[in-house]
């Protein structure tokens, strides 16, 4: 591997570290049209096979669903972000370790915060004009996504800081605003859905547990319009349910 490549790719494991379990062979050129588009994700090497082959493939359209006593989430989240990336694919917000959600007897430690637009889990049939995705990782190496949707209404402080803040164009990471607080990007009320699913970008690995909240936040159409001059479609269209249940907490 040449040194500058090698070099960038180490860069791209540090500003993502759901990444790194899939070693350099994730570093494939990949997008969301043409050649490298969805549909030939699962061409772009070995690593990413399973984006075609899996069986659990995110996201989905959320349609029938089983009421079940889930677990409540846990949040603790920090009260600001540490870095703030256009890596390209999307706005990422890093945060400093401390983080973390708790699910039943799980813990996870939040990694990152990034937004899709339009929203990539459908909720019977509708799609949203956003989605943030807060990763979170466990000791085992497991990740917890907690999805929240995000359609036009009223400002939202918290996404504004993040579209006035915002870099215009690929490039390292920079600090955060210190103002933006995460938990503010959360609806009043927590209830979710819950089923087992992959990453939505190469590799697709099929290691998350995905919870979408049920309750969506509004953000400003004009905060949405900003992001949308730098990614107006960064989403991966839903996967086959193949069977999978999903679940809805009481």
């Amino acid at each position: 591997m040449h040194r500058r490549h090698l070099l960038k790719t180490l860069a791209g494991l540090a500003l993502c570290p759901l990444c790194a379990p899939a070693g350099f062979a994730a570093d494939a050129h990949w997008s969301y049209e043409g050649t490298t588009g969805p549909e030939k994700w699962g061409d772009l090497d070995a690593a990413s096979k399973v984006c075609s082959a899996g069986a659990q493939q995110s996201p989905v359209d959320i349609g029938p669903v089983i009421r079940a006593q889930l677990p409540r989430l846990n949040i603790k989240w920090p009260l600001q972000a540490d870095t703030i990336v256009n890596n390209g694919h999307t706005i990422q917000l890093n945060f400093a370790p401390g983080g973390r959600l708790g699910l039943g007897n799980d813990n996870y430690e939040l990694l990152q915060l990034h937004f899709h637009r339009p929203s990539e889990h459908l909720i019977g049939g509708r799609n949203f004009p956003m989605e943030g995705h807060f990763v979170h990782r466990n000791a085992a190496g497991h990740l917890a996504v907690v999805g929240v949707l995000m359609e036009a209404g009223r400002r939202n402080a918290a996404f504004a800081r993040i579209t006035a803040t915002m870099p215009g164009k690929e490039g390292p990471a920079v600090k955060a605003d210190p103002a933006f607080n995460p938990r503010k990007l959360l609806p009043g009320k927590l209830g979710y859905y819950r089923y087992p699913g992959s990453l939505t970008t190469p590799p697709c690995s099929e290691t998350v547990e995905w919870l979408v909240l049920a309750s969506p936040i509004t953000v400003a159409a004009e905060d949405i319009a900003a992001f949308a001059k730098l990614y107006p479609m960064n989403a991966r269209p839903v996967q086959q349910a193949n069977r999978r249940a999903v679940l809805r907490s009481e």
